[in-house]
């Protein structure tokens, strides 16, 4: 089964400068989402386990403290639309944290977040699949698809 199977995209895919006009944490908000429904649908399509043993499978991938060791190891594959967002996100005024990360990290994820969101949201099916892909990898120690910074 390739990484394609897990994979969703948007209808009507938004242009990119009404995507960069969306707020940072509304970015975040949907590609937590995104990453929350691929991290499901790839374990469920390759596991036998209960959904309990699925969720905290889950959990260890999406949460602040994986995401932000994520956002690390895939900032420097991001183009420079990519790397603003990112910067954007991470430094965007926030009004809560998560319970078991510090601020540092809480915002690393958040950067990861914004990301993953305006990929979702302006189709860019491929890039998104394959970040999602390394992330998944990075969390996991699973096989995923080497990217590549591509300027767009």
């Amino acid at each position: 089964m390739t990484d394609d199977n897990y994979f969703f995209s948007l209808a009507t895919p938004i242009d990119r400068d009404a995507a960069q006009n969306i707020s940072p944490t509304s970015l975040a908000f949907v590609g937590d989402a995104v990453q929350t429904l691929y991290v499901r649908a790839r374990l469920a399509a390759t596991s036998v386990q209960k959904t309990t043993v699925l969720h905290h499978e889950a959990a260890k991938v999406v949460n602040a403290v994986a995401q932000s060791e994520e956002a690390r190891n895939l900032f420097p594959q991001f183009t420079d639309e990519e790397a603003e967002i990112y910067r954007r996100a991470r430094n965007a005024k926030m009004l809560n944290s998560a319970k078991n990360a510090d601020i540092g990290q809480y915002r690393r994820a958040s950067g990861l977040e914004a990301v993953l969101g305006y990929l979702y949201l302006v189709g860019d099916s491929d890039r998104l699949n394959k970040m999602l892909s390394l992330s998944f990898e990075l969390a996991t120690g699973a096989e995923a698809v080497k990217i590549e910074n591509e300027e767009k």
